[in-house]
């Protein structure tokens, strides 16, 4: 059921990077899942492809150039206040991409970041936002493969 400020849902993109066979993850410093590990990654912009926005996004939180290189899955995201009503939905659409050398310099958006090897991603000890780990070892798999 929607709440009365609810709207359509909202398409964004996430940027999966991996390295060396690291997972890149930022810890979100914004709703939804503030304080959460998640991809980088918001909204697309008009007129602006799922490419684009997953390579601008990555860059304002990681400060990272990237060339995309597959979009391989989507995940729904429902941001739901106290009493269960929906706030707003997301879609979130993943893109593979590779990042250029250079170390990450944090965006206003992102707490931290860090490169994480599969073994410590869907750990009960590190809080990430909803799905990540199938995501990343999705994209670690399709990385491989490419």
């Amino acid at each position: 059921m929607l709440s009365r400020n609810s709207t359509y849902p909202i398409s964004a993109a996430i940027s999966v990077v991996i390295q060396d066979g690291a997972v890149l993850l930022v810890r979100r410093a914004n709703p939804p899942d503030a304080g959460r590990w998640a991809f980088p990654g918001g909204k697309i912009e008009p007129g602006e492809t799922i490419h684009q926005a997953a390579v601008r996004e990555l860059y304002e939180e990681t400060g990272l150039d990237a060339t995309p290189r597959h979009i391989f899955t989507a995940v729904d995201v429902f941001d739901r206040d106290q009493d269960g009503g929906l706030r707003q939905h997301f879609i979130l659409i993943a893109v593979l991409c590779t990042a250029s050398a250079g170390s990450v310099e944090l965006g206003s958006d992102a707490l931290d970041a860090r490169w994480f090897k599969p073994e410590e991603i869907g750990t009960t000890t590190l809080a990430t936002s909803f799905q990540v780990a199938e995501v990343a070892f999705e994209g670690i798999a399709l990385n491989g493969s490419l």
